[in-house]
């Protein structure tokens, strides 16, 4: 790989939130299918399973995203960036990380060997055709809101055209026991845990659909993106800032729990009762369900599908895990 001014200076990827499932699943592409040095911004180098952080590739920069200035020789360098690092539960933190600190990572950038940055927000802000929600400002959650609002302040960034902002679908990855290296997603942590209410999923039907992605796929298409050359946004109808929604094609709910049925090797009933709004208030009290006003907006929404979205066949890869089936055999699920 050479540098832009077309030296033998190689790719410098840094890439936030390094410990992460993301971050590790994208270390890991890029570790053995680059030659890339790798910039890792970590706060706990104990948690960096992938790599080793002795291997004269690795860089570790250790420390809170909050606090970029020791980094800031470090982030000059870097030719390409990958930002997975993110915040929630915390308004004044998610602000901080997820709003403040991308402008100050971008200020330390160099405009010289920047070629290009991968920004990882979330497809919960997007309608279907990729246009910010007005209610993901309204009603979303801390998490929600600051994506938003950073997404609408990268729009008219200066470095605008060099961004590729990435919308993660529900996201697999690890596995549900010990043995992957890999941490584990919160979704993929869920899953067995949702085994345990599929004597009452099963019983029921609703009309809502959704799509989802491996991590070990946003992986793939984050590395094609970071080591293929940059170019100008090729979407029709967005600006200089590229989105692409990562995600499988839709499902529904009603198929998934068939699905899960199938895998968990349990009897579905070929009926069932449909969720209607006041069954699903009914259900939201007896099971004690804390509900706020973005998850009030998300069961009236129902249907969260984009187009396009962007699983790594449209970039001539090929899916690690294209099905539920698939994710729920690479995270090991058991049958019973």
């Amino acid at each position: 790989m050479s540098s832009p001014a077309g030296g033998s200076r190689p790719q410098r990827i840094l890439i936030t939130g390094a410990s992460g499932c993301v971050g590790q699943y994208i270390t890991e592409q890029l570790y053995r299918h680059s030659d890339a040095e790798l910039l890792l911004l970590l706060r706990d180098p104990t948690k960096l399973t992938v790599v080793s952080a002795a291997d004269p590739r690795v860089t570790l920069l250790v420390g809170d995203l909050r606090e970029l200035t020791p980094h800031a020789g470090a982030i000059a360098t870097a030719t390409r960036i990958i930002h997975t690092a993110t915040a929630w539960g915390d308004p004044l933190r998610a602000q901080q990380v997820n709003v403040d600190a991308v402008k100050q990572l971008l200020a330390f950038t160099s405009p010289v060997w920047l070629e290009q940055v991968i920004y990882f927000s979330t497809a919960s802000i997007l309608d279907r055709q990729l246009q910010l929600l007005p209610e993901a400002a309204e009603f979303g959650t801390e998490y929600i809101q600051t994506k938003a609002l950073c997404l609408q302040q990268l729009e008219a960034h200066p470095l605008a055209a060099k961004i590729v902002a990435v919308f993660p679908t529900l996201v697999f990855g690890g596995q549900v026991g010990p043995g992957d290296r890999h941490p584990t997603s919160y979704l993929t942590a869920g899953i067995k845990e949702a085994t345990r209410w599929l004597w009452l999923a099963k019983w029921l039907r609703t009309e809502a659909s959704f799509h989802f992605i491996h991590a070990a796929d946003i992986a793939l298409v984050c590395a094609h993106l970071t080591t293929q050359p940059h170019q100008p946004n090729p979407e029709p109808n967005q600006g200089a800032l590229r989105r692409l929604v990562l995600g499988q094609a839709p499902i529904s709910v009603n198929d998934t729990v068939a699905q899960l049925c199938r895998w968990r090797r349990s009897w579905q009933p070929s009926f069932g009762i449909d969720l209607q709004g006041w069954l699903i208030e009914a259900l939201i009290k007896l099971l004690r369900i804390e509900v706020n006003a973005w998850d009030r907006f998300s069961i009236r929404q129902r249907h969260f599908v984009h187009e396009p979205v962007s699983p790594p066949e449209r970039f001539g890869l090929v899916s690690y895990a294209p099905t539920l089936q698939a994710v729920f055999e690479t995270a090991g699920l058991p049958h019973r």
